[in-house]
């Protein structure tokens, strides 16, 4: 039939594979094992209880866009007002409400790569063309962006998809990168569309990555989108959100509206109740930083990989030498060694020769798939 298509998931390939095999560690997906906040799931059945089941408001209940408000002033720089937030259905959903409001048919859009594949994947669709610009892999296994590539890109782009930590690779952009960014942008007059997603899930003591919320005025072009997903293990919750440009949000309201017509107001109070459980958030972080190690222990014993341990998010993207073809090393991985991990080519042609895993695992699950991941290595 005549129907709209989009490059298909390796993951997607690799997981159906896995759930038809018996005791397979997954190490594929974007998420941990570690169950959500148990204030989480406390305030969802008080508000189910409570009867917040009708239409909420779209842009979001009041008392959970107050407290992002103060959240991320408090986190970040400079003040972020109330004004200025946009309740979504997930980080996705906010992402692909920022490329509605920006980004029309036959427009260019800048994204580096490796990325997160559907973060190009919602380019297309809008009709626009992706230019990709590789992060430059170092020979220790760690990944860089070159500024002076990228600026010969975005004269006449209509957008920057920026992902900063960054999925796959854990890339991190500094303070002085961000501002050098929003520099280039400001100049060609390109939106910079930011996805902050693992900003809380650094290794370095700060409490959270460099974020253009520490450096944008409020009237620059650019949108931040941010979710619950990974940093209070809300995966399946889907409940995220937008920092807009002052003055932009009724407008980005109504493309809300049309797309899934706000957020159940029941999650939201879901939200409202993790954002203020900080204690939940460092136990969890301690968990990320502690497979982090164990996974570098694992990786640097081991002949023909390339690993640095990222500085931010919750994957190992490691080089393995003389790779071709990731998507069937992880289909043996899988069918021989019971574990599944994603294709670096899942993230695009610049993720080739890689395969990423994720490490916000509990300990012994994590220890037994890395040994199954090292006994499956050592065997090609």
């Amino acid at each position: 039939m005549d129907l709209v298509r989009i490059p298909g998931s390796a993951i997607v390939e690799i997981s159906r594979l896995a759930f038809g095999i018996p005791d397979v560690d997954f190490l594929c997906f974007g998420e941990s094992d570690h169950p959500s906040p148990d204030s989480a799931r406390a305030a969802l059945v008080a508000a189910l209880d409570g009867g917040a089941t009708r239409y909420p408001d779209v842009r979001g209940l009041p008392p959970l866009r107050d407290a992002l408000a103060q959240y991320l002033t408090a986190l970040h720089s400079r003040p972020v007002c109330e004004e200025r937030i946009q309740i979504t259905a997930s980080g996705m959903a906010a992402v692909a409400v920022a490329l509605a409001a920006t980004v029309r048919a036959g427009d260019r859009v800048v994204l580096h790569a490796p990325a997160w594949p559907n973060l190009g994947n919602a380019v297309r669709l809008r009709g626009a063309a992706l230019d990709e610009i590789a992060l430059e892999a170092s020979p220790e296994g760690g990944f860089r962006l070159n500024l002076d590539r990228l600026a010969a890109k975005l004269p006449g782009a209509r957008a920057l998809i920026l992902n900063s930590p960054n999925n796959p690779t854990g890339w991190t952009a500094t303070e002085d990168e961000l501002c050098a960014l929003l520099d280039l942008c400001r100049r060609s007059g390109t939106w910079l569309i930011a996805d902050e997603v693992y900003s809380r899930l650094v290794y370095d003591g700060a409490t959270a990555a460099p974020s253009l919320l520490d450096i944008a005025e409020p009237d620059d072009r650019v949108i931040v989108a941010n979710s619950f997903s990974k940093a209070w293990v809300m995966t399946g919750w889907r409940l995220g959100w937008l920092v807009l440009p002052h003055g932009t949000r009724d407008g980005v309201t109504e493309i809300v509206e049309v797309t899934h017509s706000g957020v159940a107001p029941f999650i939201q109070h879901a939200g409202l109740a993790a954002l203020v459980d900080t204690e939940f958030f460092e136990r969890f972080r301690a968990r990320c930083a502690a497979g982090r190690q164990r996974v570098g222990e694992v990786l640097g014993a081991l002949n023909r990989v390339r690993y640095a341990p990222p500085d931010g998010a919750f994957y190992a993207f490691f080089g393995v030498d003389g790779l071709r073809d990731s998507v069937a090393l992880a289909r043996r991985l899988l069918t021989d060694h019971a574990i599944a991990v994603a294709p670096g080519s899942a993230f695009g042609e610049a993720g080739e020769g890689h395969i990423r895993i994720c490490f916000a695992q509990e300990p012994e699950r994590l220890t037994r798939a890395l040994e199954r991941l090292s006994s499956g290595l050592s065997a090609t």
